[in-house]
């Protein structure tokens, strides 16, 4: 059984630590603010930290040549220098604004969506999510990139984008294309944050024995 390192020991670290088994881990550290255990041995890293922890925790990780999964949101400002850190220490690293599986298939439909409405100009666009009151960034990352990918493929019209933050909700996302004939809506809606962790786990075990930089749709879909 593979070695697993959980960065971060919060309820995505408990989490993690309660599913591993699951996927033929042992989880050998747990690593927070008041928890220092030794990375010896460990044959890959899942990060669900802060912000301002992950580079820190990319630099200590990719330096022992341990492959890491970054579940971590709203630092992705800084992804040439987490880039930069693999390539310059030789390891690995899966990242993703959502680890869940359902999010990655929902981001290919919205692609498409747009694609095939980027020229009809009749139809705009929103982008809208609702997270817990206590998610600290709006708009979600995952809104950003499923905006960023109605771009790329083509829709170059405004789209409208907006955040809820309130009570427990653990996340929807929701894009819709509406004309005067008619409304086309997409959404995603998460009922726990198991998928994340099951998402990062799957990624976890993909990216052993790899070297690179890779996005979690990389290992759904093919790097």
């Amino acid at each position: 059984m593979p070695n697993l390192a959980i960065v971060g020991y919060g309820k995505m670290g408990r989490l993690i630590d309660q599913l591993a088994p699951e996927y033929g881990f042992t989880v050998t550290a747990r690593v927070d603010v008041d928890r220092n255990e030794s990375l010896d041995g460990a044959d890959v890293a899942v990060e669900f930290s802060m912000p301002s922890a992950v580079l820190s925790n990319i630099r200590k990780v990719s330096a022992l040549r341990i492959p890491i999964v970054i579940g971590t949101t709203a630092w992705l400002d800084h992804l040439a220098e987490a880039q930069a850190l693999i390539e310059k220490n030789n390891s690995a690293l899966v990242w993703s604004p959502n680890f869940s599986v359902g999010v990655n298939v929902f981001t290919r439909l919205v692609s498409e969506a747009a694609r095939l409405l980027a020229n009809e100009k009749e139809y705009g666009a929103w982008a809208w999510e609702i997270h817990h009151s206590t998610k600290k960034d709006a708009p979600s990352g995952t809104l950003i990139q499923l905006v960023d990918r109605m771009k790329a493929a083509g829709y170059k019209r405004n789209i409208d984008t907006s955040s809820s933050r309130a009570g427990a909700h653990p996340g929807t996302h929701e894009i819709g294309f509406d004309s005067a004939a008619d409304t086309i809506t997409l959404r995603h809606t998460a009922r726990s944050r198991e998928g994340f962790a099951r998402g990062a786990l799957k990624a976890a075990q993909w990216i052993i024995g790899r070297k690179g930089f890779y996005e979690f749709s990389d290992v759904l879909f093919g790097a």
